[in-house]
């Protein structure tokens, strides 16, 4: 990983965006390390965020939306009247 110091990334940042590396780069002041610069990951598609997120979301099969795909609420007509 390349290691830069603030000062010289101040001058050279538009340089250094175009041609950072995958590991990226740190920025230090004076020696000690302040700051990492790392290359975006870029999503091709929303297809690629299916399934990253693997048991974040837990459903529950008795739940209207789960079995009908929309909401069925007692409170809909309280909701909709203002």
């Amino acid at each position: 990983m390349q290691t830069i110091a603030a000062s010289k990334f101040k001058e050279q940042c538009l340089a250094i965006l175009d041609d950072i590396d995958p590991e990226g780069v740190v920025i230090t002041k004076r020696g000690k390390p302040v700051g990492r610069l790392m290359p975006m990951e870029i999503r091709r598609s929303n297809a690629d965020l299916i399934g990253c997120m693997p048991d974040l979301v837990i459903r529950d099969p008795d739940d209207d939306l789960f079995s009908t795909g929309a909401w069925i609420s007692d409170e809909w007509g309280d909701l909709n009247n203002g």
